[in-house]
């Protein structure tokens, strides 16, 4: 190491140390790093020369014995994005299975939802569009489900093919025997009458109705959703979201008003839970019996002052 003069500041000694120091260690790293590049290096130039050998001889390549590589932890390859991938679907959670399905008009739509995004999750489990189907059917276990699943049975044994051939269409025939024959035209007509309207629901609830309402009656026009939205509401809440003198909705903006509606319901129940727990004093908190009104105690003082004037008349003859 370099030795430094006498008169040297303490420091600027202690920082040339450390330099010095520093410097040690990468002098040190770097002999280490060209040495491992070395051994490397030799060995693939081993490893060449055996497969140059082998490729040129007679010799079996089960005789060939190729020399040992080190192999450095960065220089590992990583699992490749299909194997990650596999590994991944084999650990993905088992799903739960359908409820039954009793042929109600008004769920149809809900089951063929949920049948279609399990095909769609574990297409693996089903090698064609037969299997698909009876796997659905065997949800029909009452009702007009069960009817129509023994129906089509019955055909398949008096003929010997099953009547549905395609997954699309048994969906096309499920459409038409489970799903609401005027859905569209029920929610207009909804939607035209008082019978959606919040009442005693909360905004929650009534939003949740009214937006089913709207999708089934197909509506998409901005405007048309607020005013059936602001008409339906309770009176008190139209008035303060209509009233607002800053950020009020505009009547284009139907998710505004839905979240201005929400908070301002939020905060009436946050107010009556408040309210209900406010319990006021109707008695003096420092005695255990309530305190007298004042007529009942004028008419106390006025029974003793005659009580008293009725004695003093008796004592003195009066």
């Amino acid at each position: 190491m370099m030795s430094l003069p006498t008169n040297t500041p303490p420091g600027i000694a202690n920082v040339l140390g450390y330099l010095q120091h520093h410097l040690q260690e990468l002098t040190e790293r770097q002999n280490a790093l060209e040495y491992a590049i070395n051994t490397t290096l030799m060995a693939l130039t081993a490893q060449l020369q055996q497969i140059t050998q082998l490729m040129t001889s007679s010799t079996p390549a089960s005789t060939v014995t190729l020399p040992s590589m080190p192999v450095s932890p960065s220089l590992v390859t990583p699992p490749s994005p299909a194997l990650a991938a596999s590994s991944k679907q084999q650990a993905r959670p088992k799903l739960s299975s359908l409820p039954d399905f009793s042929g109600e008009r008004s769920s149809g739509r809900a089951f063929l939802n949920s049948c279609t995004l399990y095909l769609r999750l574990v297409p693996e489990q089903f090698t064609c569009d037969e299997e698909k189907i009876f796997w659905t059917l065997a949800f029909f276990k009452d009702g007009r489900a069960a009817k129509w699943s023994e129906n089509l049975f019955r055909q398949k044994a008096d003929t010997g093919i099953f009547p549905i051939q395609s997954w699309v269409d048994f969906e096309q025939q499920f459409w038409s025997q489970f799903f609401l024959v005027n859905a569209e035209v029920d929610a207009i007509n909804t939607l035209e009458r008082s019978s959606y309207y919040q009442g005693n629901q909360t905004v929650d609830d009534y939003l949740d109705s009214f937006l089913i309402l709207a999708s089934d009656a197909g509506y998409t026009d901005l405007w048309t959703l607020v005013v059936k939205f602001r008409h339906g509401l309770k009176l008190n809440i139209q008035s303060q979201i209509t009233t607002m003198p800053f950020g009020r909705p505009a009547d284009t903006d139907p998710e505004a008003w839905y979240a201005a509606a929400r908070r301002i319901d939020q905060a009436r129940l946050a107010n009556e839970a408040f309210q209900s727990t406010f319990r006021p004093y109707l008695t003096n908190p420092f005695f255990s019996t309530p305190l007298p009104s004042s007529s009942s105690a004028f008419r106390s003082a006025q029974t003793s002052t005659t009580s008293a004037c009725t004695i003093w008349r008796n004592t003195h003859g009066r």
